[in-house]
């Protein structure tokens, strides 16, 4: 149940309550596509720096490994030990990518592993059998990732299936849930809004899913090739005809600038794997802007990543230290700036909570997009 607190313009403030405990909107999912955050962060890790939800992969947890394999170990829950609630990603987008590889049919995309090439064929139902194995808390619905560009005519075929495998999704995640070997019969669904760049799509979509009332809504299907100001354009469409009393999901965004933007539009909940790969890169976020930890002038530098920051990598290393973890290869370098960079995600997630709360929301965001000197 997603409860509205407060209203700043077009921005909330929520909580949505969960079989897993409450999750505080706005929040930034942090990704660990396989049941891991790339960088060595545990599930401990994760509490300290003050992650909400964690983020996995229903088609990458299918082909290795394997869903049957940890529905055996008791779920995902159980499997990363991890108490707090977890969103899995339907595994659409990821079958949509490998374009070379798949075949869409009205029952569901026939496509090929990209690890050892074996045949797979996944649809609605699959989808859901595969997520309700893993027993996440939030389930997403299999949907068609339309391209960016892309025809009228294909997109609006792309909608109207999305619609229908939308509807086998829910009748088959009501079956799962009543079953007596679920183990968690309180999972809940997100439909996914699509259409393009079609405003008008975008919005008709918006109408039909949201007549479903189905447990939250998300908007895919950018963040895919069109600029940042048709992505907002499509928010500011398309966010509106969203049910306002259940959460919105912008998927696979985005920089802090995006999550900025896009809270303002209405946006409750986000995931991007930004922080991670660029901190994996040496690309840390500050208040000041993002640093490349590589360049010389950190060679003899022993403040921290950021002066007040509250993660171990700030609280315990200097900048010097972790550019030479960095430049030796080492797993902890890696390790110090993904934390770094999640806790910086995270905290900004807090500040934006605190702003919307206060009715100083638009102050907020002009302060922080100033001050990271964000172009």
């Amino acid at each position: 149940m997603y409860e509205l607190l407060k209203k700043d313009g077009m921005a909330k403030r929520g909580t949505f309550h969960t079989v897993h405990g409450p999750i505080q909107t706005p929040v930034f999912m942090n990704v660990g596509t396989v049941a891991a955050i790339k960088g060595g962060v545990s599930t401990n890790d994760l509490k300290d720096i003050k992650c909400q939800v964690q983020l996995s992969n229903t088609y990458h947890l299918h082909v290795r490994t394997g869903d049957a394999t940890i529905k055996k170990l008791g779920g995902l829950h159980k499997f990363m030990v991890w108490d707090r609630p977890i969103l899995t990603d339907s595994g659409g987008f990821q079958v949509f990518s490998l374009a070379a590889l798949r075949k869409i049919k009205e029952e569901g995309v026939y496509f090929s592993s990209h690890i050892d090439g074996h045949k797979i064929f996944m649809g609605p139902e699959e989808s859901m059998q595969i997520q309700s194995n893993l027993s996440s808390t939030i389930a997403m619905a299999f949907d068609e990732c339309p391209p960016i560009p892309a025809t009228r005519k294909y997109v609006i075929d792309s909608v109207d299936r999305t619609t229908r495998w939308l509807e086998r999704c829910r009748k088959e995640l009501t079956r799962l849930n009543s079953l007596e070997s679920t183990i968690n019969n309180r999972q809940m669904l997100f439909g996914i809004n699509q259409g393009g760049i079609y405003d008008d799509l975008r919005i008709e979509h918006a109408k039909v899913i949201g007549d479903m009332n189905l447990d939250g809504y998300a908007i895919g299907g950018l963040a895919v090739g069109e600029s940042h100001d048709e992505m907002y354009r499509i928010l500011e469409s398309t966010v509106p005809y969203m049910p306002e009393n259940k959460p919105t999901y912008l998927m696979g965004v985005g920089t802090p600038e995006n999550i900025l933007e896009a809270v303002e539009r209405g946006v409750d909940f986000f995931d991007c794997v930004y922080p991670t790969r660029n901190g994996r890169h040496g690309h840390v976020y500050t208040n000041h802007g993002k640093m490349n930890i590589y360049n010389a002038k950190f060679e003899l530098d022993e403040r921290p990543i950021e002066e007040g920051c509250g993660c171990e990598a700030c609280k315990t290393y200097s900048r010097a230290y972790i550019r030479h973890l960095m430049k030796a290869k080492e797993m902890l370098g890696m390790r110090l700036c993904v934390m770094h960079n999640l806790y910086f995600y995270n905290t900004m997630m807090e500040e934006i909570r605190d702003a919307i709360e206060k009715g100083v929301y638009q102050a907020y965001k002009k302060a922080k997009i100033d001050g990271m000197n964000i172009k």
